[in-house]
């Protein structure tokens, strides 16, 4: 196979997808960063970190419901 037709491995660390992931659900992102990302980030990390925050947003939001209500 020829390198040049090789394909492309992204390289992202475990923190660098958590933290664009984190950034995207306020819609913060800078340009730059963005293209960043998308030339780094591998979309399956993306979308396993985007239910993981997902979960976790979703778990503080019935507990601070409890608190407020109990």
């Amino acid at each position: 196979m020829n390198p040049a037709e090789a394909p492309h491995r992204r390289k992202a660390s475990l923190g660098q997808t958590a933290r664009a992931v984190f950034w995207s659900f306020f819609g913060v992102r800078k340009r730059a960063h963005y293209e960043a990302d998308s030339a780094q980030l591998n979309p399956v990390h993306v979308i396993v970190m985007g239910v993981i925050g997902a979960a976790i947003f979703v778990a503080v939001l019935i507990l601070i419901v409890r608190w407020v209500v109990g």
